[in-house]
């Protein structure tokens, strides 16, 4: 779906986690012969870090099976907006909310945010995140390895104890991980120990949250190009980014997120405690 020439034209960002508004490249969030069929009508979903790539991806694809959604944001206020219309123009509600995920305060009025707006909460998608590549782990500040964790890990328990009062019994909660969680990343030694705990909390949290019919699973993508790409990488590494699977190129956006919906509809509700890896065969 995307060829070389393409990438190539790709500038770096120097802000996380990147703005989409600023791509040469858009990353596709979905694709136009995808039909939506009502998998999720009348439900609720609340998905950090859904302004823009996979975040997006999961708030339109939603949107078009019948949800309403809520979209926690960092500060990308232009895809924010962007997005929000998108999930508009699918017949679909949409709320925005700019905060930090790893501030406590802001996951629980978030939450609160969305029940009064719409009365419930029935989804919530674990996917903010932030990624700061060194080429050795002494190259990593204590300032980075705290941001990081605070955001991916810290930002992940503290929506689940804001959610978790307020998720309907048979709700979903889908955390997003990474490939690196399960092959590790030489430059991003601590982002791929964020993926590997928030792998751990997914089957951690089943079997208390089993009772009440609630279902915790994770994906993992691999290389997927979203605004992350150019601001975690020069212009090299983004040549080469998402060659070295066996597919041979960098997944879209639209390619995650019906992971999201299978684990968010009826037909995963069976599903509990799993991951689901679309990486382009790159898990070893």
């Amino acid at each position: 779906m995307m060829n070389d020439d393409s990438l190539h034209r790709e500038q770096t960002q120097d802000k996380q986690p990147g703005l989409e508004w600023a791509m040469e490249r858009k990353p596709v969030f979905i694709r136009s012969s995808y039909k939506g069929s009502e998998k999720l009508r009348g439900k609720v979903a609340l998905i950090t870090g859904g302004d823009s790539g996979i975040g997006r991806a999961i708030a339109v694809h939603f949107a078009r099976e019948g949800a309403d959604v809520a979209i926690a944001y960092f500060g990308e206020d232009t895809d924010a907006s962007e997005t929000r219309e998108l999930v508009q123009d699918e017949g679909a509600n949409c709320i925005l909310c700019s905060g930090d995920v790893g501030d406590v305060d802001y996951c629980k009025y978030l939450v609160e945010r969305v029940v009064q707006e719409y009365g419930s909460l029935d989804i919530l998608v674990n996917n903010a995140a932030e990624q700061h590549p060194q080429d050795e782990i002494t190259d990593i500040s204590e300032a980075q390895l705290e941001k990081t964790f605070r955001t991916n890990v810290f930002g992940y328990y503290n929506m689940i104890r804001a959610a978790l009062p307020r998720l309907n019994d048979g709700g979903r909660i889908i955390n997003t991980s990474s490939v690196v969680a399960h092959r590790g990343s030489h430059h991003l030694i601590d982002y791929a120990g964020t993926k590997g705990a928030i792998e751990a909390l997914t089957k951690s949290m089943v079997q208390s949250l089993a009772e009440r019919n609630i279902t915790v699973n994770c994906v993992a993508p691999g290389p997927i190009w979203t605004p992350l790409i150019p601001a975690s990488f020069d212009e090299e590494k983004i040549r080469k980014f998402g060659s070295n699977v066996p597919l041979g190129r960098p997944g879209e956006p639209c390619e995650v997120a019906s992971c999201y919906v299978f684990l968010a509809c009826d037909d995963g509700s069976y599903m509990t405690g799993q991951t689901l890896n679309p990486n382009g065969g790159g898990d070893f």
